[in-house]
């Protein structure tokens, strides 16, 4: 029963990563289950977002509480982020899109802990004068944070972008210079 779940919860990502509108019947058959095996495990579309996005949840915080955890730089820590996430970001794309549809409260109140985390190290950064003050911690992490999964959607779509595209992309949008973030970027494995 747990495998037949774990499937479903991995072609879910897949087929919302293509279409974030697919019903749970494009899942069912995608999983190769009838759609009453799918609501079986998820009672609603809701249901399934919902434990997407604990997943993913679970995934970066450990990530992010990690890198958190470093004496390196804000900037240093945030290419860490980056390098870290970047194949995370690719699983878990479909819930940026799927944050602002219907379901966006719910899946912006799980994500509170990641965007705490990611706030608190942009917010270390301003502090220390390495990323930029025009807008407050909260808002610079997300506008950044939003551009990694930018990034990775359209590397999944054949664009030449990665994870140094997307590193030095997002540090810049935090206020780094060129040189620096380029050099960060090259650090990253």
């Amino acid at each position: 029963m747990n495998e037949t779940r774990a499937r479903i919860l991995d072609v879910a990502l897949d087929v919302l990563g293509e279409n974030p509108e697919a019903g749970m019947g494009d899942i069912a058959a995608a999983a190769g289950v009838v759609r009453r095996t799918v609501y079986g495990h998820f009672p609603s579309r809701l249901d399934l977002i919902r434990t997407l996005t604990e997943r993913a949840v679970t995934e970066m915080a450990a990530l992010f509480t990690e890198v958190k955890a470093s004496p390196a730089e804000a900037d240093a820590m945030w290419a860490q982020v980056v390098a870290r996430v970047w194949p995370v970001a690719h699983r878990y794309r479909a819930l940026l899109a799927l944050r602002r549809g219907e379901f966006g409260e719910a899946i912006h109140g799980l994500l509170g802990p990641v965007d705490e985390l990611l706030a608190e190290i942009v917010e270390r950064g301003q502090d220390g004068g390495v990323f930029a003050r025009h807008l407050p911690a909260a808002i610079l992490s997300q506008v950044a944070y939003g551009a990694v999964f930018a990034i990775a959607d359209s590397a999944r779509s054949g664009g030449p972008q990665d994870a140094r595209a997307a590193t030095v992309t997002t540090l810049l949008m935090l206020g780094v210079p060129e040189a620096r973030a380029v050099a960060l970027a090259g650090e990253q494995p």
